[in-house]
């Protein structure tokens, strides 16, 4: 058979599919590459981001860091199988279930801004993992995250200045130049 070369799979935050991931999507697309924002939402709902609360509120309630999980994986197997090269961007929540599907035989996972990671810390990927971290997070300290996860074999952790949402120029916590970076980050791994 045939096989294209690379595809990637965008797993977007928890507002959905939004210009951020779509220009994200753009960004990746050559004639070498194929790319899909994975639609976590069934009913293919999205938030705007004065809507946060609502918007993390229908990701934990309807679903979840487990549920998507087993599509997901059906989806990159089938693509293994298509394409020399898998990739799995994944950014905030995305990045998360990102985290959890770098078990599979993928060519390279990106991690952007995934903060439950942390609680995932006994996972071993098998392939190659960029993790990019803001400087602050509310939620817990990035620095331990960070260092934890310096001693994982395939895995690459960046710090930027900045908060969660650093990289998505529609986010208030928009740092340019970290966004910027970011990205070159990014392209040269893949």
């Amino acid at each position: 058979m045939n096989r294209k070369n690379r595809k990637i799979f965008i797993l977007h935050e928890i507002y959905g599919v939004n210009d951020f991931i779509r220009e994200q999507a753009c960004a990746f697309m050559d004639k070498q590459t194929e790319v899909e924002c994975v639609q976590l939402y069934t009913d293919e709902k999205s938030f705007t981001y004065n809507q946060e609360k609502e918007a993390y509120k229908y990701f934990i309630n309807e679903i979840g860091f487990d549920a998507p999980l087993e599509i997901l994986f059906t989806q990159l197997s089938t693509a293994i199988q298509q394409y020399e090269k898998v990739i799995v961007i994944g950014y905030s929540v995305g990045a998360t279930l990102a985290w959890r599907l770098a078990t599979l035989p993928l060519y390279r996972v990106v991690c952007v801004y995934g903060s439950r990671i942390r609680q995932n810390l006994d996972l071993q990927p098998n392939c190659p993992t960029l993790i990019l971290l803001p400087s602050h997070e509310v939620s817990f300290n990035v620095e331990k995250l960070s260092h934890a996860l310096k001693h994982q074999h395939f895995v690459q952790t960046i710090q930027f200045p900045g908060k969660h949402g650093f990289m998505d120029r529609y986010n208030a916590s928009f740092h340019q130049e970290s966004a910027m970076l970011a990205q070159t980050y990014i392209k040269k791994f893949l």
